[in-house]
């Protein structure tokens, strides 16, 4: 079977794959889904970041999820929470520097996912589940996808453009040889949702807990509550430094070497498969190319530790969907700084803070406590960046991350 000709196939039906189709669809253009999975499946990156709304609200997908998020379970959230041997911290979001949302959710992907896909379909965008991309490419002005689904039945796209979405799956980069290695160290992620039976007073639900390894602050654990007493709980660090075993009796023994975590979930019950993710940090060589572009996880993935993969992915969405708008219109598009290099600002940003929390910069940050009024400034700027506003170079934090991120860690080791 081969489709008509198409201006876009979107490569993938996660929230960068499904926020680019609606965007370009609302632009008028005619633009198909292709999805390897059957929705809903699980995946990770249940907590997202206020940024995440803004994006959402560009794409009319905003309302969609707020009408739903009570019936889904979805949690509010209004900002994360950090705990490492008996000192506790706290980031609000709504006292941010940037403008903006300071609340969002904390979602189960399957559900969130599958809300956005649903919305996308209701406009008009077709999604073709359970085809798996096996083929690329492109002859002029044309590509051509092949893809199979699990019977083996071969669907032939032809299309103008294409936007590889697929997360993990990261299709383009394998069919195109484009990935690179990561400069950050190879880590392991084990993973599961419990119903978690959390009755202590002094737990927010409306914030992520993110908790460091007593005896080792290169390993930490999330904590996502959900609004119907279930949780995501995980663990991530260096294989060596996890330990041998299933991903279930690492988790299990890991949370068991954390007080206040073990405390929290001691009532837990472990009724779901645990599951496990390694050398999850990707790069790639470029994230655009002669009739495609690369967007979110299928391009660059940094690490778990302050959610930023969907705020990345949808961000990725909305930029190239401006892109392919004006280039499909006969616009000549500059990719490197409209796409390429605006979005990499952002995860610039990010990994900064990411680099910083396994060095012990950022944690001393984190856990620096002063009620000075320039210290409850600083706070503000670090809180938009942790909400997502990593794109704001009006605020130093990120205009300027590296060099304020070591004066302030400077300071901080300096009046401890």
């Amino acid at each position: 079977m081969e489709t008509d000709l198409l201006d876009v196939v979107v490569i993938g039906a996660g929230p960068s794959g499904t926020v680019a189709a609606k965007l370009l669809h609302d632009q008028g253009l005619n633009v198909e889904v292709v999805e390897a999975a059957t929705f809903p499946r699980f995946v990770i990156g249940e907590s997202l970041l206020p940024q995440c709304n803004m994006i959402l609200r560009e794409a009319g997908l905003y309302d969609v999820v707020a009408k739903n998020a009570d019936a889904l379970g979805f949690q509010r959230k209004n900002g994360a929470a950090f705990e490492w041997a008996g000192q506790y911290s706290e980031i609000d979001f709504r006292e941010k520097f940037s403008n903006g949302d300071g609340e969002t959710w904390q979602v189960r992907r399957g559900d969130f996912d599958k809300c956005l896909a649903d919305e996308v379909e209701r406009s008009g965008v077709a999604i073709h589940y359970g085809h798996r991309v096996t083929g690329y490419s492109r002859t002029g002005s044309i590509t051509r996808l092949s893809a199979a689904d699990n019977q083996g039945n071969e669907r032939s796209m032809r299309a103008k453009f294409v936007v590889d979405g697929s997360g993990y799956g990261r299709v383009l980069p394998r069919l195109l040889s484009l990935d690179e290695p990561s400069d950050l160290p190879s880590r392991k992620a084990c993973f599961t949702h419990v119903e978690d039976h959390i009755t202590a007073g002094h737990f927010d639900r409306e914030k992520i807990l993110v908790s460091i390894h007593p005896d080792n602050r290169d390993v930490w654990f999330w904590l996502i509550p959900f609004a119907d007493g279930r949780a995501s709980i995980g663990v991530v660090g260096e294989s060596h430094l996890l330990g041998e075993g299933t991903p279930a009796e690492i988790l299990r023994r890991q949370v068991g070497q954390v007080e206040n975590l073990s405390q929290l979930l001691a009532n837990a019950k472990w009724d779901s498969d645990t599951r496990t993710l390694e050398s999850y940090s990707t790069n790639i060589s470029s994230l655009y190319g002669d009739g495609y572009c690369v967007l979110g996880n299928a391009g660059e993935f940094l690490d778990p530790v302050f959610s930023s993969g969907v705020t990345i992915a949808m961000k990725s969405a909305s930029l190239a969907a401006s892109a392919i708008k004006r280039e499909l219109a006969g616009t000549t598009v500059d990719w490197e700084k409209d796409f390429e290099a605006s979005l990499l600002q952002g995860v610039k940003a990010f990994k900064t803070y990411v680099m910083g929390w396994y060095d012990g910069r950022f944690q001393d940050v984190i856990f620096y406590r002063n009620d000075h009024i320039h210290a409850q400034k600083i706070t503000t700027m670090i809180s938009s960046i942790l909400a997502g506003y990593a794109w704001d170079l009006d605020n130093p934090f990120v205009k300027n991350s590296e060099r304020k991120l070591n004066t302030t860690a400077e300071i901080v080791r300096a009046t401890r």
